[in-house]
């Protein structure tokens, strides 16, 4: 079979491999969609202190079953067939730790990942690991979804674990940094899901706000490579700014300016994590004293947000299919690395 390899940062290569063995814990897939992200660029270029090459890599995956392991039913009182169409987590917690005890499983401190310390979904074929069936992620694809879509609902997952830390209430004023395929969820979800009020995008690319615009149909635009952010913010906020802004980048500034735009008890996601270089902001403390701020953290998601996202793609509540602009076959799944790198399109799945 084929299978995209990194072997170290800027070697990646697209080799046949032998298909993979099913195990008596295991669930062996053909993989239909994994769909990529900025991580795999960022891989694709620095690689990652988890992944130990060689390693088939992609985390957003949809597939078919086509052999299930002898003691799965026993094991995990799972009843999986073969044909069955399922999604697969990519964050693995333990399920054993103290934070899983709590039920955080989004910040497992055991936490193992797909494509990392497991094979992941470039490629033909894969196994889905004991530990993603022992935490209950392989997840039923809903018969109106595509394996396309089911395969954003990892993404999809990591936006809502964001928002549902936030409590966004119905009526909230939302700001975006980052005009993404994660930035138009976020819109999605705020909207759909919470019933927001009105959302600002905010990005530095025209032509990537543009292209997001149309897809997610936010209230407006804001080009912070032209206008003061927090001013125009404030202006269309008569002064007051927003109730719940979302930094869906990796970019220092946007962290800074989303506290000075912030409302009084507003909401704060750091959703995008800054460059292990340059990890650091300015903070003035007084702003978040004095108007009573909440920040966040939000890095992932759990199992449940997984199936949380499926449901929201099936009764669409969150539409994803427009945001797939782009289908990719596996033997071109360079080209697919390139287009995310460009910013030229939405999102990017890959067919194998």
């Amino acid at each position: 079979m084929k299978a995209l390899r990194f072997y170290a940062p800027e070697d990646v290569r697209l080799e046949d491999q032998p298909e993979p063995e099913c195990g008596p814990d295991e669930v062996k897939i053909r993989v239909r969609n994994c769909s990529t992200c900025g991580t795999d660029v960022k891989i694709f270029h620095n690689g990652h202190q988890n992944l130990s090459p060689p390693r088939t890599i992609g985390h957003e995956i949809a597939g078919e079953i086509v052999e299930v392991g002898s003691n799965v039913s026993t094991a995990f009182q799972q009843d999986w067939s073969i044909g069955d169409r399922v999604q697969v987590i990519a964050a693995v917690p333990c399920g054993d730790c103290y934070e899983c005890s709590k039920g955080w499983m989004a910040v497992c401190a055991n936490q193992t990942s797909v494509g990392y310390q497991y094979e992941g979904g470039f490629a033909e074929y894969m196994v889905v690991p004991r530990q993603v069936l022992k935490v209950d992620g392989l997840n039923r694809i809903p018969e109106n979804v595509g394996f396309d879509e089911a395969s954003a609902a990892e993404p999809l997952a990591c936006a809502i674990n964001a928002q549902e830390l936030l409590g966004i209430e119905e009526g909230d004023t939302v700001v975006i940094f980052g005009a993404g395929p994660i930035g138009c969820m976020h819109v999605r979800i705020a909207r759909g899901v919470h019933k927001c009020g009105p959302v600002y995008l905010v990005d530095v690319n025209a032509d990537r706000l543009k292209l997001s615009a149309e897809a997610a149909a936010p209230d407006e635009v804001i080009n912070a490579s032209e206008v003061d952010v927090v001013e125009r913010v404030m202006e269309l906020t008569g002064g007051r700014g927003a109730d719940v802004i979302i930094t869906a980048t990796a970019a220092n500034i946007t962290q800074e300016q989303a506290i000075a735009m912030a409302a009084r008890n507003g909401r704060i996601s750091f959703f995008g994590g800054l460059p292990k270089t340059n990890p650091t902001i300015t903070c003035d403390s007084n702003i978040v004293h004095y108007r009573q701020l909440h920040i966040h953290g939000a890095n992932g998601s759990a199992p449940e947000h997984n199936k949380k996202a499926l449901e929201y793609i099936s009764t669409g509540q969150v539409p994803v299919k427009d945001l797939i602009t782009h289908h990719i076959p596996l033997d071109d799944v360079l080209s697919a690395f390139d287009l995310v790198r460009s910013g030229t399109a939405i999102k990017v799945t890959v067919e194998p």
